[in-house]
C-alpha cells in the first residue's frame, strides 16, 4: 500500500515553473512526481541518517522550551499576520531587486 500523499503548496521562478513542466513532459510524469523525485535525491545526498531520532527531538524540544524564557522573545505582543500582506510584501521584494 502507498505511502499517503500531504499536500503542499510551493512557489517557483518562471524558470523554474517552465524546467518543472518541462521535465515532467519529457518523463511522462506529473509535476508533483517530479518535485517529489528530486526531493528524495536530495535527500539521499545530504541528509545524514540520525540513529536516535527520539534523543534529537528531545534535544529541540528541550532548546525551544530554553527560548520561551529568554527576556528578548518576551518582549512585546506577538506578531499577527495577514497572508494578503505578506504576499504583496513578497512581490514588491521582488519587483524592487528587478529594478523597477
Amino acid at each position: 500500500m502507498s505511502e499517503p500523499m500531504i499536500r503542499k503548496q510551493i512557489y517557483l521562478s518562471r524558470r523554474q515553473n517552465q524546467t518543472l513542466k518541462r521535465l515532467a513532459q519529457q518523463r511522462g510524469i506529473s509535476e508533483a512526481e517530479v518535485i517529489r523525485q528530486a526531493l528524495e535525491r536530495e535527500s539521499a545526498l545530504s541528509v545524514p541518517a540520525m540513529h536516535d531520532s527520539r534523543k534529537a527531538l528531545v534535544k529541540i524540544f528541550a532548546y525551544v522550551e530554553s527560548l520561551r524564557t529568554r527576556p528578548e522573545f518576551m518582549q512585546g505582543k506577538p506578531y499577527k499576520f495577514n497572508r494578503d500582506d505578506l504576499y504583496e510584501e513578497r512581490e514588491s521584494r521582488g519587483m524592487k531587486s528587478k529594478g523597477k
